[in-house]
């Protein structure tokens, strides 16, 4: 056995004093805090996979434009709940170019991040029918999600799309659906942490069944475009982002500035409503909002209760990216591939190590590269091998804190640095050797 290139006990201490019973169900937070503690004990570099932050610098188009807002005055106005019209037009114009679909300027909603927009979106799609009290996840997912229903006292229900793909797909969502108690159905497209990209005919599928069932579809679009397998980088042009709005009228979307234009740190997204659902009663509504239709009481009641609006400078730096992209002078989608690149050399790595992909395919297509990937690795468990690689100066998540049912972590490529490719190769020689299969 070689001695791993961080010793044992620095990480057990860390885990311990963390109070952390079961690193299966660490949280991102809580397994990045670990790998910051053995690195200052150790002095040794982690090769940190845990945290979903982009690693590229924010698009500069918008940054500009936001520095020229600002500087025009507008951080001394509170913005109109509604965001403002320059965002609200090219938002509409964005989903045009690079989704195909039409929605209204008035249905395209800036929130405080995607994370905001999911918030407010389950407490008012809760209220719309008593019946339907559940929202369904369409899992692997993202966690925090579940924490703002837990927050919120809403209950949930998941299952793993693992063995669910295709035709399976369909009556695995109707057996949630004709129970009668589901009011919105969410996933991410592509899958964070899987990277699993449902194509036109399963949205196809979750589309008609919303319809039928009177379910919101919550399309969670943080990851836009990264389906780097696909030309998507015309706008106007097809092919275009798959999505569930091709089908039902029953959805909103959600374009986050976080991923795709690298302005994570100023929180700043996008929540289309589709236009028939924005202007559709609901009778419960109607009797607690004062007869308002359902797009007006996600922004004016919702959203002006959780904040007053969001950030003034950084709506005018969204709608700059969004205009420039649409007018195909920012190619925001040459800046993202990097995610790709960093994922095949990865990927490469802890294959040649005995590793393998978790969600290795798409259907009957290899896995997308991109911004996260799942691996695990023979005869071990998810929180088995989380904190064996922590003892490599490797720091991953458990597929279990993500809804997921299968072994395994979830890698993020966002903070790879150049020469940690040879790190980690080093590193998974000696894990290889020490887990022989």
């Amino acid at each position: 056995m070689r001695p791993t290139p961080i010793d044992k006990k620095i990480i057990d201490d860390a885990i311990e004093e963390r109070d952390i019973k079961d690193f299966t169900h660490a949280t991102i937070r809580e397994v990045k805090g670990v790998a910051e503690d053995a690195e200052r004990a150790s002095g040794v570099e982690f090769i940190k996979m845990e945290m979903g932050i982009p690693g590229l610098p924010a698009a500069q188009v918008g940054v500009q434009a936001q520095i020229d807002a600002l500087q025009r005055g507008v951080a001394s106005m509170y913005p109109d709940i509604q965001g403002a019209p320059v965002l609200k037009e090219q938002a509409s114009r964005f989903v045009k170019a690079f989704i195909g679909v039409d929605v209204d300027a008035e249905g395209c909603i800036p929130v405080t991040g995607s994370m905001q927009g999911t918030y407010a979106a389950f407490c008012l799609c809760s209220q719309c029918d008593p019946q339907h009290d559940t929202v369904l996840f369409i899992d692997p997912g993202f966690p925090v999600q579940k924490m703002q229903l837990k927050v919120q006292g809403i209950k949930y229900e998941t299952f793993d799309v693992y063995d669910y793909r295709g035709d399976k797909l369909g009556p695995k969502l109707e057996s949630y659906l004709k129970r009668g108690n589901i009011s919105a159905i969410i996933y991410s497209n592509p899958n964070n942490p899987s990277w699993v990209c449902l194509d036109e005919e399963e949205l196809r599928t979750i589309g008609e069944l919303a319809t039928r069932y009177g379910a919101i579809v919550l399309e969670d679009l943080a990851y836009f475009a990264m389906d780097f397998r696909k030309d998507l980088d015309t706008p106007f042009q097809p092919p275009y982002q798959a999505t569930v709005a091709r089908y039902t009228s029953n959805y909103i979307l959600l374009i986050s500035g976080s991923k795709a234009f690298s302005y994570a740190g100023e929180r700043i997204a996008v929540v289309c409503i589709g236009n028939d659902l924005f202007h559709r009663h609901y009778p419960a509504l109607d009797n607690r909002y004062e007869g308002l239709p359902f797009g007006l009481i996600y922004s004016t009641r919702i959203l002006y209760a959780l904040s007053s609006g969001t950030s003034h400078s950084a709506q005018f730096a969204l709608a700059a990216i969004m205009k420039a992209a649409s007018d195909g002078t920012y190619k925001f989608r040459e800046e993202t591939r990097e995610y790709a690149r960093r994922a095949r050399k990865l990927k490469e790595i802890f294959l040649r190590h005995n590793f393998y992909i978790v969600y290795d395919k798409d259907l009957d297509q290899p896995i997308a590269d991109g911004f996260y990937f799942t691996i695990g690795y023979p005869g071990m468990t998810s929180g088995q091998l989380a904190r064996e690689l922590m003892y490599y100066g490797v720091s991953a998540i458990s597929l279990a804190t993500t809804g997921s049912r299968q072994q395994g972590l979830r890698v993020c490529t966002s903070f790879i640095k150049p020469h940690q490719y040879d790190v980690l190769d080093e590193r998974m020689t000696i894990f290889a050797e020490n887990n022989p299969i």
